[in-house]
């Protein structure tokens, strides 16, 4: 059994990451750690956990661990790792943005499995991407492959309301979030960053514009995006380029019917819908931010780190109701 520990373990993400690795088949949940919960059952911060597991919360690492998630806010990785070592033989998965972008200072690997699946297999450091990253950057991959975004890409994409984190804010309110829609931070997203490296892995001389409008939506979870860029071929050609790269990705899908959050909210899927409308393709993509876009992923990962079935642990139901 794969001996795991989670740093955090009070947010959304860490709630998920607890419900997949207490079910996962070769995975042991060695300790959860938390600041602000030790001594407390994890059931009194993820409710839904009553009955399912008697562990507590923990001020205590345990550094032998195989491997160990990161879920603490952004930049507090680099701060937690620089003040405690874990061995040499612990793979590490870190869900912030600490060390997405490449650099020298840091081995870590960015954790798009259908990117950078080989690189993944043999690391031991992964940086798990961010959730519009994720939704993004596989709607508009297959194009970079082929040398085809060459025109600037314009995505509007909606997130519900956990993506920003259990922390309250003005916006996180229900009373602002309940029949309320909104854009932020309009051209200027932090995941801009990591998708232009994961485009530029593929198209070298990748420069054009990625216009992004990132949305709050009134719901709990999801990200439902578009993005549309100039595209000379036909449909039916964006298809087969599409179907060809994802051919060999288990949790990345091609549809033909229209889409909607429910496909895919409480699973590991990433759905994506191809329309032409005269020289642009429309890309629509759909994924849920905490597990696609967080958790889901981030076992997806460790699944590949330790060789293991890709999918083992994330047999995941979408509920429509």
């Amino acid at each position: 059994m794969i001996e795991a520990g989670i740093i955090g373990g009070a947010g959304y993400t860490a709630g998920e990451l607890i419900r997949i690795l207490l079910h996962h088949p070769e995975v042991n949940l060695n300790f959860v750690f938390s600041t602000s919960q030790p001594g407390k059952s994890l059931s009194s911060i993820h409710q839904d956990l009553i009955g399912e597991s008697d562990i507590q919360f923990t001020n205590k690492i345990n550094i032998q661990v195989d491997v160990v998630f990161l879920c603490l806010g952004h930049g507090n990785s680099k701060k937690f790792l620089s003040e405690n070592q874990f061995s040499e033989n612990t793979k590490i998965v870190d869900l912030s943005t600490d060390f997405r972008m490449k650099a020298e200072d840091h081995e870590f690997v960015y954790g798009l499995p259908e990117l950078n699946k080989k690189e993944i297999k043999s690391a031991d450091y992964i940086a798990n991407p961010g959730c519009f990253a994720t939704a993004i950057t596989l709607a508009i991959l297959p194009l970079a492959e082929m040398n085809l975004l060459n025109d600037e890409v314009h995505v509007n994409a909606v997130t519900g309301a956990t993506g920003a984190g259990t922390s309250l804010s003005t916006t996180t309110h229900f009373t602002w979030r309940d029949n309320n829609f909104s854009a932020y931070k309009s051209f200027g997203h932090q995941h801009l960053h990591e998708i232009g490296q994961s485009l530029k892995q593929l198209q070298k001389n990748h420069s054009s514009e990625i216009n992004f409008i990132p949305n709050r939506g009134n719901f709990s979870r999801g990200i439902h995006a578009t993005a549309y860029t100039k595209f000379s071929g036909e449909l039916e050609e964006a298809k087969k380029l599409y179907n060809e790269f994802y051919k060999d990705a288990v949790f990345t899908f091609l549809t033909e019917e229209e889409l909607h959050l429910k496909q895919v909210v409480n699973t590991n899927k990433c759905i994506l819908r191809l329309e032409k409308f005269g020289d642009k393709l429309l890309i629509t993509s759909v994924i849920d931010n905490l597990l696609k876009g967080a958790s889901g992923q981030a076992v997806q990962n460790m699944n590949l780190m330790f060789g293991l079935d890709e999918k083992s642990g994330l047999n995941l139901k979408a509920s429509y109701f």
